[in-house]
């Protein structure tokens, strides 16, 4: 009987290993390395460089001159916080944000209930439905600056004819009704992101617990708020955040339609007004870092209320 042959590791094995553990390494940073350079020069240099410009009291015309801690001061945001237009746009922004967020979220979800049985032509709908969203906003601006017109828009001339209006109404021009309008138009436009959304978990609900609800008794409403509604939380409330960023920044639509007039300059359009109607740079950039302090303080407060709270109960 032949005694057992103990095989040793060669001495080369342990530093074979470190090698390829190194090459592994750089391969992967080679990979990384293209994707960190453009976040570093698209967003962190710019970034970085908006927080500078806060601190500085300069015009547009003295940017390029400007040395990079040049008259560093506490000045801009001094006028910002004591000024009665930024908070009156602050205020402009939350409301439009609420506000847009609900009725987005609501029409989604109501539409993707609707469209939940199959039907005849479901798809053709579903793809309709997604028109406000991937529209050019240009385009569908002009179309409800054009629909909403006081002198020769299709909405005053029904209004005129058929609900009795003594006179035409200018939605885009006069108070309360531009606000209304501008959040009817973010709700129009965004309620198919919404509804994408609930579509998508509305499949992955058990048809089981729907069925058993139905043989116990339970109405359409009853369903809904036992079954189907907690099986939406999750996604109401990812939603909710996306949105509520979303809107928080939003400049295009409310200044395509409004320009920020007639109560509603929101605070992004602000920025854009001191930056391109007063030349104020370092103003602007103070203002838009507080509003994304601002912003930031928001996500601070769903994320220790909600999104913690939503882990305990899981």
């Amino acid at each position: 009987m032949s005694a057992p042959t103990t095989v040793r590791p060669t001495a080369g094995a342990p530093a074979a290993g470190r090698t390829a553990s190194s090459r592994a390494n750089r391969d992967g940073l080679a990979m990384v390395l293209p994707t960190v350079v453009i976040v570093v020069a698209v967003v962190v240099v710019p970034v970085l460089w908006n927080v500078v410009l806060a601190f500085q009291d300069l015009t547009l015309l003295e940017v390029r001159d400007a040395g990079l801690f040049e008259r560093l001061s506490l000045e801009n945001f001094a006028e910002v916080l004591t000024g009665a237009g930024f908070w009156q746009a602050l205020g402009n922004t939350v409301v439009y944000s609420a506000a847009s967020t609900a009725g987005s979220i609501l029409v989604g979800l109501l539409a993707a209930l609707a469209l939940r049985r199959p039907f005849p032509g479901r798809g053709v709908v579903r793809s309709l439905m997604l028109l406000p969203y991937v529209a050019p906003v240009v385009a569908v601006a002009f179309t409800w600056e054009t629909m909403l017109n006081p002198q020769y828009g299709i909405v005053n001339a029904w209004g005129t004819g058929f609900l009795g209006w003594d006179q035409p109404v200018d939605f885009l021009g006069q108070e309360p009704y531009a606000m209304a309008t501008v959040i009817a138009f973010e709700v129009w436009r965004y309620f198919p992101f919404a509804f994408m959304f609930i579509t998508a978990r509305l499949v992955a609900v058990p048809a089981e617990l729907e069925e058993a609800a139905t043989v116990d008794g339970a109405s359409l409403l009853q369903r809904f708020r036992h079954v189907v509604g907690p099986q939406l939380l999750g996604v109401v409330a990812l939603l909710s955040v996306l949105r509520l960023i979303m809107t928080f920044n939003k400049f295009d639509d409310v200044y395509l339609l409004t320009g920020g007039g007639a109560g509603t300059e929101v605070a992004a359009v602000r920025v854009y007004d001191t930056l391109t109607g007063r030349f104020d740079v370092g103003g602007a950039a103070a203002q838009a870092l507080v509003l994304s302090a601002v912003l930031a303080v928001g996500l601070l407060v769903y994320v220790r209320f909600f999104v913690k709270k939503g882990g305990e109960q899981s």
